[in-house]
């Protein structure tokens, strides 16, 4: 049977379950087998050994099978101890409440300087508006651009030139931390 779904859900659930019907399959017993060919030696007459009066009190100790199957099976086995323990919901919120830093959000407006390759620099401008609200540090959250263009640009028939408008970019919102 051909599981053609989509859902990748659905194909692991489907490998699994085939996983666990081989290994729940493989504790049975097998099919006979018979003896090997004798190549060319002949045995002699095989004599049946006397049943004998007591009944054995335990069946016998099953064999060490080296394969996949029992391979598999002893990972299960080791499984629980490999896993780390599972944490209650209130655990895993204390947790992430010790990782996490106090901060605000603050709104402002600040101009991102220039960089050495002429792009904005935006980090120093969430800083300094962090800084302005009492804050140590920040992370901008919102940037705002505005292109700001000279009084030249407003005269009439005049060709405009590629130094006469600049792009500035502005620091609308930040992360704060102490």
């Amino acid at each position: 049977m051909m599981v053609r779904s989509g859902n990748p859900v659905l194909r692991l659930g489907t490998l699994i379950f085939a996983v666990l019907s081989l290994m729940l399959g493989a504790g049975g017993t097998g099919w006979p087998q018979s003896a090997p060919p004798a190549l060319g030696l002949q045995q002699g007459p095989q004599t049946a050994l006397p049943p004998s009066t007591s009944a054995p009190s335990s069946p016998p100790a099953r064999e060490e099978n080296p394969g996949l199957i029992n391979e598999m099976g002893k990972l299960f086995d080791k499984l629980p101890s490999i896993l780390p323990p599972i944490k209650s919901p209130s655990e895993t919120m204390n947790d992430l409440s010790r990782l996490a830093t106090p901060s605000a959000m603050v709104s402002g407006r600040m101009a991102c300087p220039a960089s050495s390759n002429g792009a904005p620099d935006c980090k120093q401008a969430a800083d300094q508006l962090c800084q302005s609200k009492g804050y140590k540090e920040g992370k901008s959250l919102n940037a705002d651009s505005a292109e700001k263009c000279s009084a030249k640009v407003l005269i009439p028939g005049r060709q405009r030139k590629p130094d006469d408008c600049r792009t500035d970019t502005f620091v609308t919102s930040a992360l704060c931390q102490n």
